[in-house]
């Protein structure tokens, strides 16, 4: 989803484009009852340690969606290692669950549906997963031919039954354990300490729901800025200019 962008930001940073956990090419580990491995906790555990393998014991990090609840949790829990936050097209899960209604639901069905117990969603989507992809991408997407169709049978490539499994575990942790997680945060005050943007699409779901930055607001001790971009959900493919040109403005030069 980044090769849009990437290679000019490769230009000023190092980049580092991992697959999360579950997702891609990365492992996808056997589940438990309480969803554990799939916590958001155990993917950005993840991501610093094969960070502080490649030598970067802090960084920057840029992440759009569930990438970007990944991203929530580590500065949470690790706030010395995230320098500065780029959140794409999301709003708070807890804020998102918590504030539920009819006009949720239809949008973000998936978010129900991912989450019934296994293996309900996983015999349901494998039995044509490419027309679901499909669906679901034509379904969130704004901007025609934002997602290459290059990219798009890369995506397909990968969405085998393992990754259509860890998927719906990693929803079914959203709905449970990383809840616990955020309300243990907001319990004890804890919030997020680096500087922190927020992008997303003017034509998207997240846009014209959510008040983004006030939703955000409550989880950061530090400066907080967001901006609408000309898109729907999938901001780098969709803009790729103007998601470029915000988190250059936004990161410092090397």
């Amino acid at each position: 989803m980044w090769h849009k962008i990437a290679d000019d930001l490769s230009s000023r940073f190092t980049v580092v484009a991992s697959d999360l956990r579950g997702y891609g090419d990365s492992f996808k580990p056997p589940s438990d009852s309480q969803h554990t491995p799939y916590s958001k906790r155990s993917m950005a555990a993840d991501q610093v340690e094969l960070m502080g393998h490649l030598g970067f014991p802090s960084f920057f990090l840029v992440a759009h969606d569930r990438g970007a609840r990944v991203a929530h949790r580590m500065a949470l829990d690790m706030p010395s290692v995230v320098k500065k936050l780029v959140l794409m097209d999301i709003a708070p899960t807890y804020a998102m669950y918590h504030k539920t209604d009819m006009d949720f639901a239809r949008s973000y069905y998936h978010w129900f549906f991912l989450i019934q117990p296994y293996d309900l969603p996983e015999r349901m989507i494998g039995q044509n997963p490419r027309y679901y992809l499909e669906r679901k991408l034509g379904q969130w997407g704004r901007n025609p031919g934002g997602i290459t169709g290059e990219a798009f049978e890369e995506y397909m490539r990968c969405f085998d039954a393992e990754t259509i499994h860890a998927s719906c575990e990693d929803y079914r942790a959203s709905a449970s354990i990383d809840l616990l997680h955020d309300q243990e945060d907001l319990d004890m005050g804890r919030s997020m300490e680096c500087p922190l943007l927020c992008l997303w699409g003017e034509k998207g779901y997240v846009g014209q729901k959510y008040d983004v930055v006030e939703e955000w607001a409550p989880w950061t001790n530090s400066s907080i800025v967001g901006y609408a971009l000309p898109c729907g959900h999938y901001v780098a493919e969709e803009a790729p200019k103007e998601t470029l040109t915000q988190i250059l403005t936004f990161l410092p030069s090397p």
